[in-house]
């Protein structure tokens, strides 16, 4: 015979008053109940060198101590609160502590070692011969020409938006890539089992833009919701890890991924942000894998983000002689560059901002920079490599970037163009910036290129090609001629003109063939023995002459 099993109403109240009625079970089921719900929406890791994690805590404990006082008043009985008040406390006297213990007033050595950088030469900066790994359209630009080519497929553009826009380097080329996203929930909803169609592939040196429609469509996507949202997601698999950076890219084949860089304070536990590697997600089945920073694949281009290498970069720069002289003497403290413009207000403010270069396969990002006083003017560039973080400095006193914008605007002022953040070229061995200037439309209509050290050498041109071209005779003009592959030609002249330019007198001659050919003054004296009609033997490159 089965024993009927009944519970009377004092052992009710036991279990949900632990403790004779001190420590209240209901709040804490309720609290956990709240807990995995915040979790769940709001994904902090689960890590103690998270601040997320901290405010976490004190938020549930907050939340269990009121439940547990109102429960308590409804009971008529006094709760014993005093353990989750002192848990409460001592969270909130640790947190501020370790966050101060963090800071760099207590470890600047540390924090100016976290980021290497190795002194380099102007060989580093991408020659003008590889101008077509020179990216210069900037994300609005870039916005633009993908939002026109999307608005052309009508049943994708009203389903879906273009998400950010990512500097990659794809088959060796510097190109902007950014995925579609859903317009919101209810799009989501109704497209949430066929899933994202395709990406936008914007090809930043030829201004032009392309769609491309995947046969197997994107799932896992950081604009979906529930069990489908990326974020949440990685968090599930990994839900230690302190990861940012979300982004997409693509691999050489084309395909989709998303990549997120993990994280770890090597100073304190707030302090010292470094990257401890990447994980990669494909976005089609949502398997991902978690790799060291030295091991994330080639293809990857992005694992170090520009705002931490600028930042890591500003304390390797200024806090190698301790703390306080970067506050008050600021001996040999540098920063980088800032560009001026105005917030939402009107006030006139300062940001950091900086370019891009594809160098050896991998996106490089470089900014100037400069005192910290502030001027206008630059002693060197740095450029860091967005995958692995190496660093390189180089030494180049001249204008900054604002103040080689600004030239350049000038050159075309009755136009009212606006020019792009610059990137940065070798043109025979001189800096240069070249750049976009755009109409109020945020359209491309001109390029320019400014001389760092003379910033008021500008050229401008309509195409990208004739404005390097035209800046490097430019710069030619003023260096001595490498005739070692000079070939020798035998010319009748028609014609002889001379012309002033910057300061030197120049000869021009044209043959028979009617081709032109130029040369210094100085340089070829013997043509003052030279009258129209005689034939001479010249050594030339098909532009510049010597006599032989």
């Amino acid at each position: 015979m089965k024993k009927e099993i009944r519970i009377d109403k004092n052992t009710l109240k036991k279990f949900m008053d632990v403790s004779g009625g001190k420590v209240f079970l209901l709040p804490v089921i309720l609290t956990l109940v709240l807990a995995a719900a915040i979790w769940y929406f709001f994904l902090p890791p689960l890590n103690l060198k998270s601040s997320a994690f901290w405010m976490f805590l004190a938020f549930l404990l907050i939340v269990y101590i009121v439940l547990s006082g109102l429960y308590a008043s409804v009971k008529k009985q006094q709760a014993a609160l005093k353990f989750p008040s002192y848990a409460l406390i001592l969270i909130v006297i640790c947190y501020i502590l370790m966050m101060l213990y963090s800071t760099r007033i207590f470890h600047a050595k540390k924090y100016s070692e976290i980021l290497q950088v190795q002194e380099a030469s102007i060989e580093v900066i991408p020659s003008v011969s590889g101008s077509s790994s020179i990216a210069l359209m900037d994300t609005a630009s870039a916005e633009r020409l993908g939002d026109r080519r999307i608005g052309s497929l009508t049943d994708v553009v009203s389903q879906f938006n273009v998400s950010s826009y990512m500097q990659i380097n794809y088959h060796d080329t510097p190109v902007k890539v950014a995925p579609l996203a859903y317009d919101g929930f209810f799009k989501w909803n109704a497209n949430r089992s066929s899933g994202i169609p395709g990406y936008v592939l914007v090809n930043p040196v030829d201004m032009s833009a392309d769609y491309v429609s995947l046969q197997q469509k994107m799932r896992y996507v950081p604009s979906a919701y529930f069990s489908d949202n990326l974020y949440r997601k990685i968090r599930f698999r990994y839900p230690s890890a302190m990861f940012g950076n979300l982004h997409f890219e693509i691999d050489e084949d084309g395909n989709p991924m998303y990549v997120a860089s993990v994280y770890d304070h090597s100073i304190g536990l707030f302090g010292g942000t470094v990257v401890t590697g990447a994980i990669l997600i494909d976005p089609v089945t949502g398997t991902m894998e978690k790799y060291e920073a030295g091991t994330v694949p080639q293809w990857v281009d992005v694992v170090y983000e520009g705002d931490l290498l600028c930042t890591q970069y500003n304390d390797h720069a200024q806090l190698q002689h301790g703390f306080f002289n970067s506050i008050f003497s600021q001996t040999d403290c540098r920063q980088i560059t800032t560009i001026q413009s105005e917030d939402e207000d009107g006030d006139s403010v300062r940001y950091q901002d900086y370019g891009y270069i594809a160098k050896d396969g991998d996106i490089w990002m470089y900014t100037g920079v400069t005192s910290v006083n502030g001027d206008s003017s630059n002693i060197g560039f740095i450029l860091a490599n967005e995958r692995t973080s190496e660093t390189r400095f180089v030494t180049c006193a001249g204008a900054d970037e604002f103040s080689g914008m600004k030239s350049a605007e000038g050159e075309v002022q009755e136009k009212g163009y606006i020019a792009s953040f610059p990137s940065l070229i070798n043109v025979e061995g001189k800096p240069a910036y070249i750049m976009v200037l755009k109409d109020a439309n945020g359209l491309v209509k001109m390029y320019a290129a400014v001389d760092v050290e003379q910033y008021n050498t500008v050229v401008t041109a309509p195409t990208q090609a004739e404005c390097l071209e035209k800046f490097q005779a430019l710069v030619s003009d003023g260096m001595p001629v490498d005739t070692s592959a000079f070939e020798t030609k035998t010319i009748v002249i028609e014609k002889i003109q001379t012309m002033d330019h910057d300061g030197n007198t120049w000869i021009y001659i044209v043959d028979s063939d009617r081709n032109i050919y130029k040369a210094k003054y100085a340089d070829v004296l013997q043509m003052l023995l030279v009258d129209e009609g005689d034939t001479v033997t010249i050594a030339t490159d098909g532009t510049v002459f010597t006599m032989k």
